[in-house]
């Protein structure tokens, strides 16, 4: 189990097939024993935390949103389909950092990602505006997802959730990151983000699901702080 959350700890080889098949296969019934008073406590932290957030970051809030109008008269909020718990979709929230219409490219863009596996990441995207290039380094964009965690989609820590199609077609061994509530930060948002390779945000994941519990919770709430300040990996 991942005692400290450091970026040096994510640097191991990922499990060969054996491995995966003996050994991670089993992540719903390590789940299920987490106990019902912690996953209580969870969701009273997401609730609070978060409703303190939004009114303590309310003038960032105010900021982002005319900066982002003021640019291109476009709208404020970009909304999107997501893989949530159980592969169950929900519209996830996100200040706009692309040109409108720019998700009709990626189709065409797909030649360009950078990632592996089921994700999607290009360092320099062209269709991100200029705002969205300084919201992004600081993770401001995701931050209308405080409203999804009090809403009950998300957590405040958990599994990132990616788009829905791609997450259907994960194999069984994916898709087991969404057992559980998807999160506005993890391993992966603290370790690096995008510079860590698909197959390695997997293992994350369910690192996290093993290790999941109040202090692991409150240890990656303090350090994704400098995590977001340090920009690694936000495009």
């Amino acid at each position: 189990m991942r005692e400290n959350i450091m970026v040096d700890t994510i640097l191991r080889p990922v499990p060969s097939i054996v491995e995966v098949n003996f050994s991670r296969y089993n992540m719903r019934e390590i789940y299920q024993r987490k106990s019902t008073v912690y996953k209580l406590i969870k969701r009273f932290m997401d609730v609070v935390l978060s409703a303190a957030a939004l009114i303590v970051l309310s003038p960032v809030f105010l900021i982002t949103a005319i900066a982002i109008k003021c640019e291109d008269h476009g709208p404020v909020f970009f909304v999107q389909q997501r893989a949530g718990k159980d592969m169950k979709p929900f519209n996830m929230y996100k200040f706009r950092s692309m040109y409108i219409n720019a998700d009709e490219k990626m189709n065409e863009m797909m030649k360009d990602n950078e990632q592996t596996g089921h994700a999607f990441k290009i360092k320099n995207d062209p269709r991100v505006t200029k705002t969205g290039k300084l919201i992004r380094r600081f993770s401001i964009d995701e931050l209308p997802q405080l409203i999804n965690i009090i809403k009950g989609d998300m957590s405040i820590v958990g599994p990132r959730p990616i788009l829905t199609f791609q997450m259907e077609e994960c194999n069984p061994y994916e898709k087991q990151r969404l057992i559980v509530q998807p999160g506005l930060t993890c391993y992966w948002q603290i370790g690096g983000r995008a510079n860590i390779k698909w197959e390695e945000w997997v293992e994350l994941d369910l690192d996290y699901i093993e290790d999941m519990g109040l202090w692991t919770d409150i240890k990656m709430i303090v350090k994704t702080i400098p995590a977001v300040f340090g920009s690694e990996g936000a495009y």
